[in-house]
């Protein structure tokens, strides 16, 4: 066991005994966040105990903002009162009371909860689990290849309570999957399957691969939260982010949440992958592969009702020796000084960014939204405007619209993203902004400019009706060149000192189109049907592609699986 390790389990065991009611999180899943984005807005105020922009958000603090949504006398539509009793009986433990008892149950001790396949207690409730199976079963075709495409996943959810002080929660699933050609495209240029660890070869052109999250959460006192496990993370209020995505594979993580007053502050510390080891067979096992760090904080407030402003900074290491061990930086557990200057007094090795990020909500309708991230820069060659390659910087601007043109649940989302090449590059693969050969912030990496535009629409309480179009324009890498698109390229490689602009390179487009019709069978239940157009067009034909996809999927208790890129 490592110093840093025992270091983090001795501070589990002291605080376990001090923490009160903890709740696990509510997986990473844009369906549901929009859920309750969307009351947030309609509600016109802040909730006090929700900062939207830190996730996964908490089961207690989502069961006590759907309390404080049934209290106020908002006009609610139909949809609106269906979406607000899923919430609640999603996270039944935690609200006041809910409708999630089932009229029938399964052979007497099942699904006695709609939310639940199976939920026991004891007596004295010193222990408290629900178990749910999971379910993902996809079946469809493109353009583009011959051969159908499919995702064949099974699992299992579970989560519980201990003493009503620690939290749990753990899913596994098995999966195997023969995705569009364009992901077997991104697979066979990075050795990796986009949001997974190891994988191995299934089939004909089909990939295997095990998935596990997992983590302990209490509160050391009424106001902080200590979680410890394996998970991803997310920063922002936007469909992309530009700070921290869930883009890259789960990792290991311990995160500090205080939330006081209308201040709420995030301390994050994470082992992530610097490499990952693979080729067309998949990932090579009997090896290690080499380890990094990346650590980061939060600082957010609500501003009166409406506004909430985030500061954020990481820092992303590795300390690997002539052994080849990697060793963390201890200065870095600190959780309040500004990383920047501690980075700089160890030697300015490592990459710091810094960013803030901003979200207003006005007239129950609105938010308004964006991120800017600063990985490098020099004021005077910002200001000479000679297009200095180290001026690395990337910025977020967007605006949710619910109810629009006074049509009830009918959301209008637009976005715009934006990253000059080179940002979150570095000297090494020990520092650059990635995780497992991915990008830890936006999927496109760097040197592109992007526009998302969605809308969502639900006609019926249990239809959902889904239309996204992303377009985006960037420059790609020649042989053995270096535009700055591809953030695991090391920018010393670069090709020239002045003279830099987005879309550099290979000038290349992308057109996304997704439509999406879901139907909610029963609780956590779906069938999906998506028609999905994608067009990449580049000045080297090599680059270009063209293709339409068409899917159903069945799921339960699972999100949507979406590659959008």
């Amino acid at each position: 066991m490592t110093k840093k390790t025992f270091l983090i389990l001795t501070l589990l065991v002291i605080y376990a005994y001090a923490s009160t009611a903890q709740s696990t999180n509510i997986p990473l899943n844009k369906d549901t966040y929009h859920l309750i984005d969307r009351l947030e807005i309609l509600s016109g105020t802040m909730a006090p105990n929700h900062h939207s922009a830190v996730k996964p958000y908490t089961r207690k603090a989502v069961g006590q903002f759907t309390d404080s949504i049934q209290q106020q006398k908002l006009k609610r539509s139909r949809q609106d009162d269906f979406n607000l009793e899923y919430l609640r009986n999603d996270n039944w433990e935690w609200v006041d009371s809910s409708t999630n008892e089932s009229k029938r149950t399964f052979l007497k001790h099942f699904y006695k909860n709609k939310s639940d396949f199976y939920y026991g207690a004891d007596k004295e409730e010193a222990i408290g689990v629900h178990v749910s199976p999971v379910l993902y079963l996809s079946y469809g075709g493109e353009s583009a290849q011959s051969e159908y495409t499919y995702i064949n996943t099974r699992g299992v959810q579970v989560r519980g309570l201990i003493d009503k002080k620690v939290g749990f929660y753990a899913f596994i699933s098995e999966n195997q999957a023969r995705f569009p050609v364009y992901v077997q495209n991104f697979v066979a240029e990075n050795r990796v399957i986009p949001g997974e660890g190891f994988w191995k070869p299934f089939g004909t052109n089909g990939y295997d691969f095990f998935y596990a999250t997992g983590y302990v959460s209490f509160n050391a006192t009424k106001h902080i939260n200590f979680q410890f496990g394996h998970d991803r993370q997310f920063i922002g209020d936007g469909y992309r982010s530009m700070l921290m995505s869930d883009f890259s594979p789960p990792a290991l993580f311990f995160k500090i949440n205080t939330q006081v007053w209308k201040i709420n502050y995030t301390n994050l510390f994470t082992q992530v992958f610097a490499n990952a080891f693979g080729n067309l067979g998949g990932s090579i096992g009997n090896t290690q592969f080499p380890k990094k760090y990346l650590v980061a904080h939060r600082l957010g407030i609500n501003i009166g009702k409406h506004i909430n402003l985030g500061v954020f900074e990481s820092i992303v290491f590795g300390r690997e020796d002539s052994l080849g061990n990697n060793h963390f930086e201890l200065g870095y557990l600190n959780p309040i000084i500004f990383y920047r200057a501690l980075e700089q007094q160890n030697g300015s090795l490592d990459n710091a960014l810094v960013g803030v990020d901003a979200k207003w909500n006005f007239l129950k309708h609105f938010s308004l939204y964006g991120q800017f991230i600063l990985d490098e820069f020099k004021i005077s060659e910002l200001t000479a405007g000679n297009g200095w390659w180290a001026n690395k910087f990337g910025y977020q601007l967007g605006l949710k619209y619910i109810d629009a043109l006074g049509l009830k649940n009918l959301d209008l989302q637009v976005e715009y993203n934006s990253a000059r090449p080179y940002t979150y590059t570095h000297s090494s693969i020990y520092s650059s902004y990635t995780n497992y050969n991915q990008a830890v912030a936006h999927p496109l990496g760097a040197n592109f400019n992007e526009m998302i535009g969605i809308l969502r629409y639900q006609p019926i309480p249990k239809l959902s009706l889904t239309a996204k179009l992303i377009y985006a324009k960037y420059g790609l890498d020649g042989v053995n060149e270096n535009w700055g698109k591809n953030i695991l390229k090391n920018y010393n490689t670069r090709e020239q000192e002045y003279g830099n602009f987005i879309g550099q390179g290979i000038a290349s487009s992308l057109m996304f189109v997704d439509i999406t019709a879901t139907y909610q069978i029963k609780h956590n239940t779906f069938f999906d049907l998506k028609l999905m157009a994608r067009e990449q067009k580049s000045d080297n034909p090599t680059f270009a592609n063209k293709s339409t996809i068409y899917s159903f999927v069945f799921r339960w208790n699972i999100a949507q699986r979406l590659q959008e890129f």
